[in-house]
């Protein structure tokens, strides 16, 4: 039996055995029972009618205990818009009204207190705890998305620097032989030949430079996107604040600047991979000749895999030593910290490499 159906099964059980202790029986249960059951069985579709119908059945017969905790739950869930929390908090005060009201016009009544509680513990709470959960699963949703889109563009660089590795070299070696071919003494058919190769041969590598920078560099950020960054983060459900020290200065290197940039993106990632929930600091200290960078966030107290582990340090590193800088990653017993210094001067291109 799916569960779902067993649910429905149990909830329709306990509420027709609590209803035929306290007296209803016959067709009466019976037809309660199928309502209960219909509720139920309504609630993944219409959870706020449902979340209605078991208030209406609930002032009817007095129980349906175990109905309004299962429909509040869902309805819970599903509170995304201001008309649905109007609509149920309409129908919670509507039915304390009602069931004050109720309680004052019968002799020997329960106390109102009891029946205040009674509200809060079996709709209150179910309604509460279901928009908790639906929270929590949205949380963790954005921060799966967050970490496969950070994971897709570090596998799109690995990529561009395997190609720029591999197949640069490649053709680089062609480049040179069929160059060193044309200074040689060759018939004139074969001279043209290899001038052909040696043109064919440039022609390559300076497509696979192309290529290779639209996937390295494709809508490079800098330093100037970082709030950017940190928003969809926070969007993401991250804890992430901003500290600055200084006055703060264009980088004049676009190298430095995008090397920046994926470093706080890097120091990200691995926060919400590693030690999802915790704060994330991220530190811009502006000295007169660099800039440092910091990212740092508590390390959890039973970590399911190493911070800071991930393959895309390396890559970093590398990105960061172009700009003329240097990258450090500080595995502190309590704090992990990613930190970067970056020059504000450019560096040459010989310096750098």
């Amino acid at each position: 039996m799916p569960r779902t159906a067993q649910l429905v099964a149990v909830v329709v059980v306990a509420d027709s055995a609590l209803s035929w202790l306290d007296g209803m029986g016959g067709w009466t249960l019976v037809a309660y029972a199928v309502a209960v059951a219909l509720t139920m069985a309504a609630r993944g579709r219409l959870p706020f009618a449902a979340f209605l119908a078991a208030l209406a059945l609930a002032l009817l017969t007095g129980g349906s205990l175990a109905l309004l905790v299962c429909t509040g739950f869902q309805a819970g869930q599903r509170l995304s818009t201001r008309r649905d929390l109007v609509v149920t908090a309409a129908a919670l005060i509507a039915y304390v009204c009602a069931l004050l009201l109720a309680v004052e016009r019968s002799p020997g009544g329960e106390d109102p207190w009891v029946s205040l509680a009674r509200v809060v513990i079996l709709t209150a709470l179910p309604l509460l705890a279901g928009r908790y959960v639906a929270e929590q699963r949205e949380h963790l949703r954005r921060e799966k998305a967050l970490v496969a889109e950070q994971e897709r563009l570090r596998e799109r660089l690995r990529i561009a620097h395997d190609m720029h590795d591999s197949l640069g070299h490649l053709l680089s070696l062609v480049s040179v032989q069929a160059a060193a071919l044309e200074v040689g003494s060759l018939p004139p058919d074969q001279r043209r030949a290899v001038s052909g190769l040696a043109d064919n041969a440039r022609a390559a590598a300076a497509g696979l430079h192309r290529a290779v920078s639209a996937l390295r560099d494709h809508d490079t950020p800098g330093l100037d996107d970082l709030g950017g960054l940190v928003a969809r983060s926070r969007a993401a459900g991250a804890a992430v604040t901003i500290e600055t020290c200084g006055e703060a200065v264009p980088l004049a290197d676009p190298r430095a600047s995008h090397a920046a940039y994926r470093v706080v993106q890097e120091g990200l990632t691995n926060a919400v991979k590693h030690a999802s929930g915790a704060p994330i600091t991220v530190s811009l200290d502006w000295q007169p000749d660099a800039l440092l960078l910091s990212v740092a966030n508590p390390l959890p107290r039973h970590p399911h895999s190493p911070a800071g582990g991930g393959s895309g340090l390396p890559g970093l590193a590398e990105r960061v030593a172009a700009a003329g800088g240097l990258l450090q990653v500080h595995p502190g017993p309590r704090v992990f910290r990613l930190v970067a210094m970056l020059p504000l001067v450019p560096v040459l291109a010989g310096a750098a490499s």
